[in-house]
């Protein structure tokens, strides 16, 4: 049924210290394309959470002890596991998510990238010498890790988000337990069973897989031996997530939720512009936190603009993910497309009009999750469209006047994670980039996270860096050292 040529990826129970762990308890896994049953996945809760905490703990001191070469060796391996499992791990991606299967191969490349960036890294984690005040004195500061990580990942990324929490820690030194969506939990289990394999150490990666979100969370978040916390979701839940951390004094990292602006003045190349906003506004039928959500088009261009993107919008292609012609796939589950239903009839009864969409065959209107790509021009950023993440392949168009007025609207909004704009000003670019108050502008460019790059919001988007030189800095802690006595 599942089609994979290593059907050991395809484990059904929580990893802990080293081994698969089954329970009588089971909660079922669904293809979001046609609601066909794909496994029955053990149900575990506070108790294997909690033990997983223990092992990670256990496991730590020894793993931060091995010399940063020999973690990154380690990490490479993993690297090339992933590599080398690449379309078994799509395929399960897109059975369980629902993208079509050339974005879950990116996928994979995109989270094996992080693994093999922070392999890199590992071995750069430089202290420093200061300046003393006085001859008797040295200064230096050391960085060690900060102990046992635990997270919270989502649905949407199932492998990459997971993968890329986990390689800046390991390759700091901590250890690391996951707790995966139970919407999407086969990826993060696929990618333990690769972990086992080159050989990380008992405890060091552990993922325990169950419904009671609240349960695992609250251990995650309060347990006296997890030393950070790190999720990626929506901005009402990890609020209530760092305020369970607060108790403990956790170090937290949060990747909360987004309102992405993607701004078209009227110097832009409109063309350049098209192609942009279809790569960032229905990757993964758009269910992104970095999802073009507001369009704002400057009123010289909107009709073009709008024009344009019906057309491109026209030609995208509904279905299922395994279906290589597929470009936009199933949303998550009912709840998503009714979500994103309620968001477009509210902006239609409030004066937007649809444009364009695509037609949905009687077969995906019965079975699956779709919800037609669409085009709404005549918006305002008044509307719910506007103020709420999406989450689905719809585009709201939205004129503005001048940059000012551009600049205005993308910031009216309580979220700051990123944004996108389309200028060839040279003087526009930097003036506008430094004044929209986003953690990532991405600017005449559609596809903005790589593992390069810091990724991270700011205001209620949250806190912390993932990826880059900085993505490690966040399970690091800074230790100074005062040596005294020094002129005897």
């Amino acid at each position: 049924m599942h089609g994979l040529s290593d059907n050991a990826l395809l484990q059904k129970g929580s990893f802990i210290n080293g081994r698969w762990e089954v329970s009588a308890d089971t909660f079922e896994v669904r293809n979001p394309a046609n609601g066909q049953l794909l496994a029955e996945i053990s149900n575990h809760g506070a108790e294997a959470a909690t033990a997983a905490v223990e092992a990670a703990y256990q496991a730590q001191k020894a793993w931060a002890a091995l010399p940063a070469a020999k973690r990154a060796e380690t990490l490479m391996a993993w690297h090339d596991e992933m590599l080398a499992h690449q379309e078994d791990l799509a395929r399960l991606l897109t059975l369980e998510q629902g993208k079509p299967l050339a974005e879950a191969r990116g996928e994979i490349a995109y989270g094996a990238s992080y693994i093999k960036w922070f392999s890199e890294e590992a071995v750069r984690i430089y202290g420093d010498t200061i300046p003393a005040p006085s001859g008797d004195k040295r200064l230096l500061v050391i960085k060690q890790p900060v102990g046992v990580v635990g997270s919270i990942t989502p649905w949407n990324f199932p492998n990459a988000m997971m993968v890329r929490k986990a390689a800046p820690a390991l390759a700091a030194g901590c250890t690391f337990v996951a707790k995966p969506a139970s919407e999407t939990p086969l990826s993060a289990l696929a990618v333990a069973e690769l972990a086992r394999r080159v050989g990380l150490p008992d405890g060091v990666f552990n993922v325990v897989v169950g419904t009671d979100s609240a349960a695992i969370g609250k251990v995650l978040t309060q347990h006296p031996k997890i030393s950070k916390f790190s999720f990626t979701g929506s901005t009402a839940t990890g609020s209530k997530l760092l305020a369970q951390c607060a108790e403990g004094i956790k170090r937290t990292s949060m990747e909360l939720g987004g309102n992405a602006p993607f701004i078209v003045f009227d110097d832009a190349d409109l063309d350049a512009a098209i192609e942009g906003l279809m790569a960032a506004k229905f990757r993964n039928a758009g269910q992104t936190c970095v999802c073009s959500n507001r369009v704002f088009v400057q009123q010289g261009v909107y009709d073009a603009f709008a024009e344009k993107l019906a057309k491109a919008v026209a030609e995208l292609t509904v279905g299922d993910g395994l279906v290589e012609e597929t470009k936009i796939g199933p949303l998550i589950n009912e709840a998503a497309v009714e979500k994103v239903s309620d968001l477009v009839s509210q902006s239609l009864s409030q004066g937007a009009s649809r444009l364009g969409s695509v037609s949905l065959s009687a077969e995906q209107q019965a079975r699956g999750f779709y919800y037609p790509p669409t085009v709404l021009t005549g918006v305002s950023n008044a509307m719910a469209l506007a103020r709420n993440e999406i989450f689905g392949p719809v585009v709201p168009l939205i004129p503005f006047e001048d940059e000012a007025d551009a600049i205005a609207q993308a910031n009216d909004s309580e979220f700051g994670l990123a944004a996108y704009f389309y200028s060839r000003d040279i003087g526009r670019v930097f003036r506008v980039s430094e004044a929209l108050e986003y953690g990532m502008v991405a600017v005449n460019e559609g596809i903005l996270s790589n593992a390069a790059a810091p990724f991270g919001g700011v205001k209620a988007s949250g806190h912390g860096r993932e990826g880059s030189k900085y993505g490690l800095d966040d399970y690091l802690d800074i230790k100074y050292l005062c040596l005294g006595g020094m002129d005897k």
